[in-house]
């Protein structure tokens, strides 16, 4: 899991262990730089009554030491141990300057939680590198006693809790000892990873507080832009009524007065504009029934998502694959997002991608909705270009969903949305097909 097709074959866990012993070696370094933060960060806030030398150079070291944290949370990720940012935000104004970002700095429970790590932090993973770096090399030093016995012809070494080298055969006998110890080193060497994440963990996580907090600045903004989303959906209805419909009715009533003062004097004229008004009502219809789509497909709500999403693909100019595995109905609000997070994926897709094909997965499990839309068009989708990804994002994060994009240039591009929720009927839908 770790490198591509090691995860998985026989020696998967050996090289598991070698990238841990490395990553040890790395932590036996990183403790020194502990040390060394540690040692000006205390000079520093010594310092902090001088005028403006304190108060100018906390907020610098502070951001080192916030630098060497979030290292370490992304160490602790790798091993298997998620530790998130406990950080206040920076004030709505910007990055602060001056007492502004003093006060930001030195007010906020994770600076002082930082430097409280610093050296428990360094002498545990410094202690554990060591262990899992002298493991391992113990283990090739036994693989290696046999061969110099035989270059050296000393016996003034020896191996293990109770051997002597001084002859060849039990130079032999070092040879599945050290086999061992080095396998049992590389076995272990992960979980002493894992065990620097925990302890790691133990302080540069969030408190209960801290993740309460953050959880208020998460929803906080993801409603400003939902807010926000609904206003502009609010706003596009609002001009395709006043720009399509309402301009066609107007025509439509202006056809129908005309004919009205026609009838009596020239009724075959009077019959044209009737025709005319005729059409113009059809097509004030054809536009309705799209507006009435965009709020809320009359498909979605008969069909459940699976089908709209069917219905969807089958009017793109580009061959959509749907393969659909939900075992019942969504939540209205969740399944009406989950739609046209879909749809506008797919009308980029076929906008920009220069796509010759796609698809569409959907599926249910754990308690998660996932969409995964792919193409093979020409790749290098970017949620900050402005091509809707951001829109959909947001769409999304209103019901704590996710987003991921691999986009490499030249494609393909794969799209991954999530959205956590429950199902609500017990229906089953299984099937595929292409749009």
């Amino acid at each position: 899991m770790e490198a591509a097709g090691a995860g998985d074959s026989t020696y998967g866990w050996a090289w598991r262990g070698a990238r841990a012993v490395l990553a040890g070696l790395a932590a036996i370094g990183l403790a020194l730089t502990n040390i060394v933060l540690l040692g000006v960060s205390v000079v520093v806030f010594v310092l902090v009554p001088v005028p403006f030398l304190g108060m100018a150079l906390v907020p610098w070291t502070m951001t080192l030491v916030r630098k060497r944290a979030d290292l370490e949370r992304r160490l602790a990720a790798r091993s298997g141990v998620p530790v998130p940012r406990p950080y206040h935000p920076p004030p709505q104004r910007g990055l602060p300057g001056g007492w502004r970002r003093f006060r930001w700095i030195v007010t906020d429970p994770a600076t002082w939680r930082d430097l409280a790590w610093l050296l428990p932090g360094a002498l545990v993973g410094a202690a554990l590198g060591l262990i899992g770096l002298a493991v391992p090399l113990y283990g090739i030093f036994g693989l290696t006693l046999g061969p110099l016995w035989i270059w050296l012809g000393t016996d003034w070494y020896g191996y293990g809790a109770v051997w002597s080298i001084d002859t060849f055969g039990e130079g032999l006998i070092c040879l599945p000892q050290g086999a061992a110890i080095l396998a049992g080193g590389l076995w272990a060497a992960p979980w002493l990873r894992r065990v620097d994440g925990y302890f790691a963990r133990l302080l540069l996580a969030p408190t209960r507080a801290a993740e309460l907090r953050l959880r208020v600045t998460q929803l906080t903004a993801t409603r400003a832009d939902t807010v926000d989303a609904q206003a502009a959906e609010l706003r596009r209805i609002e001009r395709d009524l006043h720009d399509g419909i309402q301009a066609r009715l107007v025509s439509l009533g202006m056809m129908i007065g005309l004919a009205d003062e026609l009838v009596d004097r020239d009724p075959t004229a009077a019959h044209e504009v009737l025709a005319e008004a005729r059409e113009a009502s059809g097509t004030a219809l054809v536009e309705l029934r799209h507006l009435v789509r965009g709020i809320h497909p009359p498909v979605l709500a008969e069909r459940g998502l699976g089908g709209a999403v069917r219905a969807l693909a089958l009017s793109l100019p580009v061959p959509i694959m749907v393969e659909v595995d939900l075992p019942g109905r969504l939540d209205t609000p969740v399944e009406s997002a989950a739609y046209f997070a879909v749809a506008e994926t797919l009308t980029n897709l076929v906008r920009h991608s220069r796509a010759r094909s796609g698809s569409v997965s959907l599926r249910y499990a754990d308690g998660r909705l996932t969409m995964l839309v792919t193409d093979d068009g020409a790749g290098g989708a970017d949620p900050a270009a402005g091509t809707g990804l951001r829109g959909i994002e947001r769409r999304l994060a209103a019901f704590d969903g996710t987003m991921a994009v691999s986009s490499p240039p030249g494609g393909p591009t794969v799209i991954t949305m999530e959205l956590p929720c429950a199902l609500s009927s017990p229906r089953t839908t299984h099937s595929s097909g292409t749009g």
